[in-house]
């Protein structure tokens, strides 16, 4: 892809968004922020942002807000990934996820539209840890979630970004699909006790049923469209259906994905685990 061309990255400020438009602006190309919060106005529940986001573009980031095993989904993507290749916008790379039904209604739709896809179908991400939800809870020194022994292969959010911008630059990944994890499996347990070893704090890990994790939620006031996402994704996506690696980041990048120990000792040196203002 040609510096002069335009690549327009959805969810341009989220956790792997702000990270494939480093490596783009990094490599000299042109990015344009697609976001409710920052860069171009662009919400996927109003369709009058989309045409102008797309105007111009020649390549798109698809990162799909809350979540794409949200209701609607499916049809919302078709008709996005329509009106890009109608636009001009033909190279479209979504990020998917590992092991959920509706995302791979999602992938469908997209490969429907006619346009060069490209699949990136992501494990959990490291980064829930330390960027997302459940940052507050290894501040505070205790993690309860609704996940017993069923193993994860944990993926950073970098690699998802490294592979992103190098299937949006780079020719011969039309019509693929690759499979993005870390190098092992971890339990959440073992991701926690990973953190705290790497914090040089004590971190518990504490396992609760699903209905008491779900209670709590809502205790805290957390809406119900998360509550029921999070409790989807762990009854049902986290059940062992991922406990196996894919090799996506190395057939992309050559190189092996990066593993969660190293993550844990990188974001620790930050202070975000023991920063009080992270709370």
């Amino acid at each position: 892809m040609a510096s002069r061309d335009l690549t327009l990255v959805l969810g341009g400020t989220g956790k792997t968004g702000r990270r494939v438009v480093q490596r783009l602006t990094g490599r000299g190309l042109r990015v344009r922020i697609g976001s409710r919060s920052g860069g171009v106005p662009f919400d996927w529940a109003d369709r009058a942002t989309w045409a102008p986001a797309l105007d111009g573009v020649h390549a798109v980031y698809v990162a799909y807000y809350p979540d794409l095993a949200a209701p609607g989904a499916p049809e919302t993507i078709g008709a996005f990934a329509e009106l890009a290749v109608e636009s001009g916008a033909r190279r479209l790379v979504l990020l998917s996820g590992r092991g959920e039904d509706e995302a791979l209604a999602c992938e469908r739709a997209l490969a429907a539209s006619g346009a060069d896809w490209t699949v990136l179908r992501a494990s959990w991400f490291a980064q829930n840890f330390s960027e997302s939800y459940l940052l507050d809870p290894v501040v505070s020194g205790e993690v309860v979630l609704p996940a017993g022994e069923v193993r994860e292969p944990f993926v950073d959010a970098d690699d998802i970004a490294d592979v992103a911008a190098s299937v949006l630059t780079e020719d011969g990944h039309s019509g693929r699909t690759y499979e993005l994890t870390g190098p092992r499996l971890l339990t959440f347990a073992e991701a926690v006790a990973a953190i705290s070893q790497a914090a040089g704090r004590d971190i518990a890990y504490v396992p609760v049923p699903v209905d008491t994790y779900a209670r709590a939620l809502a205790a805290e006031g957390v809406p119900d469209e998360v509550t029921g996402l999070l409790t989807y994704l762990f009854t049902t996506v986290l059940d062992g259906r991922n406990a196996h690696l894919g090799n996506g980041v190395q057939q992309v990048l050559g190189r092996p994905a990066r593993d969660f120990s190293d993550y844990a000792s990188d974001t620790a040196a930050t202070g975000i685990w023991t920063s009080k203002d992270a709370i």
